[in-house]
């Protein structure tokens, strides 16, 4: 009986493992082999994109070139955020005309891939700070797009001007299997490319020639997603991309230039602004440049006169239009409205030095998101912001009225160790503006505490200058009650430990341009000493500012940093009456080329006086830059444990 029971259980295991590989076998089969293949591949990606195939026809009608950009992309989606994806995108503008829009997506049903057409395409308006930037958006949803599941869409563009080719990238923050761009070109037109972090071996390049054009092709196949980290570079740093620039043509057997070299660029550049301002002065705003240069003695006051008034008086707000993202508005438009964006901003400041009898120069430049030079790309590729110059004698002023409480000799942190391209009536001239030293990006304060049982209770005097004061100013303007300033000052001085609360604070130089921020205030932090027995313990490092500095060692990519700065701690604490020192930290010192760092203490009287010095030196960081620093961190880090020991007489 016993063998029958055995046989029958041992007949049921084998008809339950038979329905379980059945059941298996037949969820496999709801999935296509494509999606077997690459979700085991990707496993940690949302979406792999299956085929990227781009190709640009230049050719020459009538003597003039004619541009045409068509692409087609697939995707298959290799989990359920599936749904964020749903929705498609293109956007265009005055110089890339939109000509053609397909999409559709495939879901995969009973060993085949079905066909789902889009049928709707909804138009808009990019919006900008609620101003028309003249970039328009098609929009549009991919029908019941599920895991597994394939959008592909087809475009094509008119690139109406042939200084703006775009970069082409061999990366994404997903997996390519191919990605393949191809350039069919005149032979009467020349085209160079610019080769971005390319690695030759993975991105092939082929040239084909034809009877009447020539064929560059560049293809990478395989391609894994490339991590994109907090406070990393532009991801132009990062992906391997390559830059097309059409250098000339020929028109009737004559040359025509393009953007051979910088010259190039520089004059077409000057060709769109040379008409601006040729209006009479506003008389309101020939009287405003009388009144507030009147009573100054040298150019430079008078410049630093016009210069504050504009970033006070004129509100940076950037909307463009087709050649108006090029051409700056007319002065007198842009002081009636009393706002512009940078173009608008760079043309009222050069009006108003013109009233003065001063010269200013606009001038191009590219924020630190742009790592290009004007030599390595000489194409409107190379930057995307404009200012004025100043010179007087050997200096050069950069005046970017678009940020705010910026002095004359504080360049907006974001054109830092940025070239800039000046205006110099036919020529022009390049700078480099230069990388503001840490010295002047300081926080010095100075601090004198004692105790109160537990409870420390002091009074601090924090003076604060270069770009901190800036950021700390235009916070402060949205701190408009009583309660969010309090809670702000809190945050932003905070010592010891959570337990930190400012009493009372006096502010000084607010919103002053030339004049070190300054605020005193007294204070108190709660259960910060420790008692045991006789002898007090009492950590003096009241401000461990140098630990915010430390890096993930995981990180795969650089780090930027909006600027270099220091840091001066001076505390003075008081000896409790009855109590003597019975240990004192040793004093720490280290030094290198990125970041100088000291901790010194002496004893005065009945005082311990405590000095913290920090100097960070870099903006930016490679990856063995990081492990010095972290290095350099971890030795400081261990004297912000020590403590001072008091003991009772």
């Amino acid at each position: 009986m016993l063998m029958i029971i055995c046989t029958q259980l041992r007949s049921f295991k084998f008809i339950t493992i038979v329905f379980f590989l059945g059941f298996v076998s037949k969820l496999s089969a709801q999935n296509s082999e494509l999606f077997e293949k690459y979700s085991k591949e990707y496993a940690d990606d949302v979406k792999v994109r299956l085929v990227k195939e781009t190709t640009i026809k230049i050719e020459i009608e009538k003597g003039e070139l004619k541009i045409t950009e068509s692409s087609k992309e697939k995707d298959l989606y290799l989990n359920e955020s599936v749904t964020f994806n749903s929705e498609g995108a293109l956007s265009y503008s005055y110089f890339y005309e939109l000509n053609k829009i397909e999409a559709s997506s495939f879901s995969f049903n009973k060993g085949k891939y079905k066909e789902i057409e889009v049928e709707s395409f909804k138009e808009k308006d990019n919006l900008d700070d609620s101003f028309y930037d003249g970039t328009k958006t098609v929009s549009f949803i991919y029908p019941n797009l599920k895991k597994g599941s394939i959008s592909e869409l087809n475009y094509s563009y008119n690139i109406k001007n042939p200084r703006f080719l775009n970069p082409f990238y061999f990366g994404e923050s997903f997996p390519i299997i191919k990605n393949k761009i191809t350039y069919i070109v005149d032979k009467d037109v020349k085209l160079s490319f610019k080769r971005f972090n390319l690695n030759e071996d993975k991105v092939k390049f082929s040239l084909k020639e034809n009877r009447r054009t020539n064929e560059y092709t560049w293809e990478v196949n395989n391609q894994n997603s490339f991590d994109f980290e907090s406070g990393s570079p532009s991801y132009k740093t990062i992906l391997p991309h390559i830059i097309p620039v059409i250098n000339s043509y020929l028109k009737d057997n004559k040359k025509v230039n393009i953007l051979n070299d910088v010259s190039d660029l520089y004059n077409w550049y000057s060709s769109l602004v040379k008409d601006v301002n040729k209006e009479d002065v506003d008389s309101e705003l020939k009287n405003i440049v009388t009144e507030i240069t009147k009573d100054k003695k040298t150019n430079v006051e008078k410049v630093k006169a016009i210069y504050y008034w504009v970033q006070k008086n004129i509100k940076y707000i950037a909307f463009e239009y087709a050649l108006g993202g090029f051409v700056p508005r007319e002065s007198n438009d842009v002081f009636k409205k009393k706002y512009g964006d940078c173009k608008d901003n760079s043309s009222i400041l050069y009006r108003m030095l013109e009233v003065a009898g001063l010269k200013g120069n606009l001038t191009w430049i590219g924020t630190r998101s742009i790592p290009y030079t004007y030599e390595e790309v000489p194409t409107p590729v190379v930057d995307n912001h404009m200012i004025l110059s100043y010179e007087d004698k050997d200096k050069t002023y950069f005046l970017d009225a678009t940020g705010r409480y910026m002095a004359l000799d504080l360049p907006t942190s974001f054109i830092q160790g940025k070239e800039a391209l000046i205006a110099d009536g036919d020529t022009f001239k390049i700078r480099k503006v230069p990388v503001v030293k840490a010295e002047v990006n300081r926080t010095k304060d100075s601090t004198f505490i004692k105790l109160d049982g537990k409870k420390i209770i002091g009074n601090s005097s924090t003076i604060i200058s270069g770009y901190p004061k800036v950021d700390i100013f235009n916070s402060l303007e949205r701190k408009n009650t009583e309660s969010k300033l309090q809670d702000y000052y809190n945050r932003r001085l905070s010592k010891g430990n959570n337990k930190f609360l400012i009493k009372y604070i006096k502010e000084k130089n607010k919103y002053k341009y030339d004049e070190d921020f300054v605020l005193n205030y007294d204070f108190e932090i709660n259960n910060y000493s420790k008692t045991l027995g006789d002898e007090i313990y009492l950590n003096l490092n009241l401000k461990k500012t140098l630990s915010n500095f430390k890096l993930d060692k995981k990180r795969k990519n650089a780090i930027e940093y909006r600027y270099k700065v220091s840091y001066e701690y001076h505390t003075v604490f008081e000896i409790p009456t009855n109590y003597k020192i019975d240990y004192i930290p040793e004093s720490v010192e280290i030094s290198d080329d990125l970041i100088q760092c000291s901790i010194k203490y002496r004893v005065e009287d009945n005082q311990i006086i405590y000095d913290h010095d920090i100097k960070v030196n870099y903006i930016l960081l490679n990856l063995e830059e990081q492990k010095r620093v972290n290095e350099l961190i971890k030795k400081i880090e261990k004297n912000y444990k020590e403590v001072v020991v008091l003991k009772k007489q």
